[in-house]
């Protein structure tokens, strides 16, 4: 006979396993926004904080794309040092650290003087502000992936797993609606000049609210309550590398292909598209927000079907897509509406392969003691060298007149992913947590 607490919500999920994911998917929502706003709002505040060539406009928009690519190198050490910490005192405590500095790097971005008025100082300030979201976000995919994975029951880990992208997708619209929308009332002068900036302050403020959503999760990790019992020795920094470093090659070689069609696909290909064939911004951005919202409609689907055929299987189809479309996928670009709508809806079909079951596949590689740590470090210096920098590689061959290198670079890097998913990476699903 069931009880209240073992009621299930919509989704055949116990209620108190459904009040960890919103717990997390909440808090989520907000970190990414803040993390996201960035990239919406690049070409506004790229001529304010970095100095311009004024026959070359792509001047300070490479700058732009340089910082958001800086920001991408603090998160493996956000990844390791939030990842240590949340496997010593738990999920919950270092979730609550990252909110935290998540809104005060925003906070430092919308404060951040023009060029004009500060001169080199105003692009050193806004790297910094950069830098802290870097390691906040981080350490928030490490803390966040374990628990969200660690809170799922018995055949829903894939599940689970989906809405760490459902979550940052929602972040990602909000952050794309609110500059689409301020960029729709404001004058573009006014825009430029200190509109951008509202899209940071309404950050900093989001973290305090889901600093208070968080509060009322539940730990998940049995490992940390036994660290502060003093009943089990706590784990060395570096102890996921020392006694599991297979699984940690092997999350690069899974992450490395799904990191660069990632952040190309959800968040450079928009600009990719006006850089290359002068397609209308506005457009551009109304086709990327319906891309995001079809993409992470597929992210609870794609983790359920995980869930009954495998990870291998999706990771696989996901890798042989990437390996082989790039190229005549992106060649097919034009400027028409329906043109980049199918190019990248196409796309996210087969990314949501990886995105479903990628916090999954690397929380069950490591046992709970290093599980945090192991996931976070190899992931995020992975995304740091080939996601984050994606859009400023693509900008860098598009402004070199050879724009149509980028896709062969992407197909590269999925076919090595896709050799590690045929013939390194064992099946986990059906594998319980270490």
């Amino acid at each position: 006979m069931a009880t209240s607490s073992v009621a299930e919500s919509p989704l055949g999920i116990p209620r108190s396993r459904a009040r960890q994911l919103v717990a997390a998917s909440i808090g989520n929502v907000v970190e990414w926004y803040d993390w996201y706003a960035y990239a919406a709002l690049t070409t506004y505040f790229s001529v304010q904080i970095f100095p311009k060539v004024a026959d070359n406009p792509l001047v300070s928009l490479l700058a732009a794309w340089g910082v958001f690519a800086v920001g991408f190198f603090m998160r493996p050490l956000g990844g390791l040092l939030v990842g240590s910490f949340a496997d010593r005192f738990g999920r919950k405590a270092a979730m609550t650290f990252t909110i935290v500095l998540m809104g005060a790097g925003s906070l430092l971005l919308a404060i951040t003087p023009t060029y004009e008025a500060a001169g080199v100082l105003a692009p050193v300030i806004f790297t910094l502000g950069r830098l802290i979201q870097g390691l906040s976000v981080g350490g928030e995919f490490a803390a966040a992936t374990t628990f969200l994975v660690e809170s799922a029951g018995p055949g829903r880990r894939g599940l689970f797993s989906s809405f760490q992208y459902v979550s940052t997708t929602i972040g990602q619209l909000l952050a794309l609606g609110l500059a689409a929308g301020l960029g729709g009332m404001l004058a573009t002068a006014d825009m430029n000049s200190w509109g951008w900036r509202i899209p940071f302050v309404i950050g900093a403020v989001l973290s305090l609210v889901g600093l208070w959503i968080r509060k009322g999760a539940d730990e998940t990790s049995h490992v940390a309550q036994e660290i502060q019992e003093g009943k089990t020795q706590r784990p060395g920094l570096f102890d996921f590398l020392r006694h599991y470093p297979k699984q940690a090659a092997l999350i690069v070689g899974i992450t490395v292909a799904g990191t660069v069609a990632y952040y190309t696909w959800t968040t450079f290909l928009p600009n990719y598209a006006q850089i290359t064939v002068k397609f209308d911004k506005a457009e551009s951005q109304l086709v990327g927000t319906i891309s995001l919202v079809f993409f992470m409609i597929l992210q609870p689907l794609l983790g359920m079907l995980s869930d009954r055929i495998g990870r291998r299987p999706m990771l696989i189809t996901f890798g042989v897509a990437f390996t082989l479309l790039p190229v005549p996928l992106l060649g097919m670009l034009n400027d028409s509406f329906a043109s980049l709508l199918l190019i990248q809806g196409l796309g996210m079909i087969f990314l949501g392969g990886f995105t479903a079951v990628s916090a999954a596949v690397n929380s069950e590689l490591f046992p709970t003691h290093v599980r945090a740590a192991g996931a976070g470090f190899p992931y995020s210096l992975t995304v740091a060298l080939f996601g984050g920098t994606a859009p400023l590689i693509g900008t860098a061959f598009t402004n070199a007149g050879n724009p149509g290198l980028f896709p062969w670079y992407m197909s590269a890097l999925a076919l090595i992913s896709t050799l590690v998913y045929v013939f390194a990476l064992k099946e986990t699903k059906d594998q319980p947590l270490r």
